[in-house]
């Protein structure tokens, strides 16, 4: 199959999926491709995209996108237009509503499929804000412009036909999956502190709520100290949040890690987003073995199974930092979690799988067009 790809932000986890689900498609003989943004990323995602490039018969081909809806974004149809007319792509996958959008809104041609995986995006915001009635009526429009939706988590899936509705084309649900690599075991760094927190800074992530939980546990009396590791749109809030609440000497910020460089980092790997799907850095961290709380969200429970004594109510600092006491008062048990949590990843969430899933998918789309 010839593959075409579509991302707007070439960073985080939605980028790692693609770059896996590319790598493992021209494994098995597929000629790929992908479309990124050029307005964000930086020097990591110039880096990632050169590597990848050899490997990608389609190439790579960067389009200036926005967040938002732009004036400019009808420029950035017609590059996507011009590239998929050049390509001839037999898939067109686009990933994130901004990206699903430009595909979906590309003239059909027979013999091809569309195809979206919102990862969250447009679903985050709810319907009751001007941006969530004007997304829900986007996605509305262009959902029977669709041959497959293909979801990371069960939880997705169900956010999405709550929230748009029941789409006439084929809906499937692929887990997210991590290399085997992945399941080596991390060494812990020498400078190693208490928590560790992986990942972008953005409200979503909720970063902010993880350092109102140490403050709050330091006021009680334990002297806890924290590795942030990431960057993006926040970091000068979260900074600022450090300095007001009096923890520069407890809290460190050492920019952007790879996942398993920030695992060392602490003893135990807090995730506290108020929103996910399906986040690779817990599908990674359990890989790893790594010890773990998670905020009780989105498809968070679908990788943890049956071992969701890890679990805390999310956007709730109370629970939060409760959950951060028990599991470093009991480090046993945590490690306990983490051993029996990194078997259910193995069997369950293998890059693998994943690939071969997401590829069934595409073959059954084909039979029903």
């Amino acid at each position: 199959m010839r593959i075409l790809h579509a991302v707007r932000a070439p960073v985080g986890g939605i980028f790692r999926h693609i770059l896996d689900l590319a790598n493992g498609q021209a494994d098995r003989g597929h000629h790929v491709g992908i479309i990124a943004d050029s307005l964000t990323g930086g020097e990591r995602a110039d880096a990632a995209l050169a590597q990848i490039a050899p490997r990608l018969a389609l190439g790579v081909h960067r389009v200036a996108i926005h967040r938002e809806p732009w004036p400019t974004d009808v420029l950035a149809l017609g590059r996507f237009h011009t590239i998929f007319g050049r390509l001839a792509p037999d898939v067109l996958h686009g990933h994130g509503a901004k990206a699903g959008a430009f595909v979906r809104m590309l003239p059909h041609r027979p013999g091809t499929i569309r195809i979206y995986t919102p990862h969250g995006g447009s679903l985050h915001y709810p319907r009751n804000t001007l941006k969530g009635t004007l997304y829900g009526r986007l996605e509305r429009a262009l959902m029977n412009r669709t041959e497959l939706f293909l979801f990371e988590s069960v939880f997705a899936r169900d956010t999405y036909e709550r929230m748009i509705g029941h789409p006439q084309g084929l809906v499937q649900c692929v887990f997210n999956g991590v290399t085997a690599g992945e399941f080596d075991p991390v060494t812990p760094a020498d400078d190693q502190t208490d928590l560790a927190y992986v990942g972008e800074f953005r409200h979503i992530k909720g970063a902010d709520l993880l350092i109102d939980a140490v403050a709050q546990l330091r006021a009680a009396g334990r002297t806890l100290t924290l590795t942030l590791g990431g960057d993006g749109e926040e970091m000068a809030r979260l900074k600022a949040q450090v300095e007001r609440l009096g923890l520069t000497s407890s809290i460190r910020f050492v920019g952007h890690v790879k996942a398993r460089d920030g695992f060392s980092k602490g003893r135990l790997l807090v995730v506290p987003s108020r929103g996910d799907s399906m986040p690779y850095v817990v599908i990674e961290a359990g890989a790893a073995g790594i010890p773990m709380i998670a905020a009780r969200i989105g498809g968070i429970p679908e990788i943890f199974g049956p071992h969701g004594e890890a679990l805390f109510t999310p956007s709730n600092v109370d629970a939060l930092a409760n959950a951060i006491a028990a599991a470093l008062d009991d480090p046993a048990t945590a490690q306990l979690r983490a051993k029996a949590l990194r078997e259910r990843v193995f069997q369950h969430f293998s890059q693998k799988a994943m690939v071969e899933g997401v590829l069934a998918a595409y073959r059954e789309a084909f039979t029903k067009t």
